[in-house]
């Protein structure tokens, strides 16, 4: 990467790389939906086993989301972009302006299919270069001829960056990245270290070119302070991490409604608000919008709570000041 060769999406940035928004921004709150193709989360990595039928349920999740006043920005991969539906159905979306659109790679249904399918390719960072860059370059020209719009914003599937992503965004002019999932290590699978990473978003290269935009997790608890160092050595013990939360000496907490109680999500907005964070992420995949196709929805009753921790944070965030914003807002408001 020009001005900044050494730039990787996978090292920590240095104090001075964090990003600053302009007076007036404040804090605001961005929902992100991984959208994706229906598979087997219990089973191995294919190729073609999946399919698409909770696109409908997407359509009663926007009408949802435009009620509440929220603009979803979909991260689409390669069978959602092929998807003669979803191209009718999202691209009305963005015509309106009550949704973005970005990227998002899922290397295993992504041409060109040259790599064997498997946990550690399913990271698409973890593939050689040129064949993460050429399926993330057949992804970004199907979106932009598919929905007549050129995406800013990618995320990994799997937060799976590698080394080179921030040159191959940046090539590409993609402004934004969101696959940084701060306070997470993945390394026993395969995958990057992000546990050191900060949660502010930050500049990837010295030039200004690509801001990072890490998905909002923080922790909670008396031993919050100590968070980063206490908690991946507690998560060797069996159910250490478990008796801290409850003890509420320590708790991770993510804002998605995948496994994290609404009262736990509030929590943790708290502590994004105390600790200045200006853009709070939000995150879930969309096959959670019908029940049985994640293991975080598998009834319509989970289906109901999932709806119900998306109200219930939504007020909040509003009682609290965090107003929704936007991909294309974030990108006018933050200092370059």
């Amino acid at each position: 990467m020009s001005g900044n060769p050494s730039a990787s999406l996978r090292s920590v940035p240095a104090p001075r790389q964090k990003a600053r928004f302009a007076p007036g921004f404040g804090q605001r709150s961005l929902l992100t939906v991984d959208t994706e193709e229906e598979f087997d989360w219990e089973g191995d990595f294919s190729a073609s086993d999946h399919g698409l039928k909770h696109l409908k349920s997407i359509a009663e999740f926007q009408q949802f989301a435009e009620n509440i006043g929220v603009v979803p920005t979909y991260l689409i991969d390669w069978p959602i972009a092929s998807s003669g539906r979803a191209q009718e159905m999202l691209g009305d979306y963005v015509r309106r302006g009550t949704a973005e659109i970005g990227i998002q790679l899922h290397p295993w249904v992504n041409p060109p299919f040259e790599e064997d399918v498997n946990p550690y390719n399913s990271y698409a960072g973890n593939l050689p270069h040129a064949l993460e860059r050429e399926k993330f370059l057949r992804l970004q020209e199907r979106i932009i001829e598919r929905f007549n719009c050129t995406p800013q914003i990618y995320r990994a599937g799997r937060y799976g960056l590698g080394t080179q992503s921030a040159r191959m965004l940046t090539d590409a002019r993609v402004a934004i990245d969101s696959s940084v999932r701060s306070l997470y290590d993945y390394r026993p699978g395969g995958g990057p270290d992000y546990s050191q990473h900060p949660l502010e978003p930050y500049w990837v290269d010295d030039r200004h070119r690509l801001l990072e935009l890490p998905l909002t997790t923080v922790f909670w608890g008396l031993l919050r302070h100590q968070g980063r160092w206490l908690f991946p050595r507690m998560a060797k013990l069996p159910r250490a991490n478990g008796i801290l939360a409850r003890t509420r000496l320590l708790e991770r907490i993510a804002l998605t409604p995948e496994g994290v109680p609404k009262e736990a999500a509030i929590r943790g907005i708290d502590m994004a608000i105390d600790d200045g964070l200006p853009v709070l992420v939000l995150s879930f995949h969309s096959p959670s919008l019908m029940p049985g196709l994640t293991p975080y929805v598998r009834s319509e009753d989970d289906l109901d709570e999932f709806y119900d921790w998306l109200r219930g944070v939504y007020a909040y965030l509003e009682q609290r000041g965090i107003a929704p914003t936007t991909v294309e807002e974030i990108k006018a408001s933050v200092i370059v």
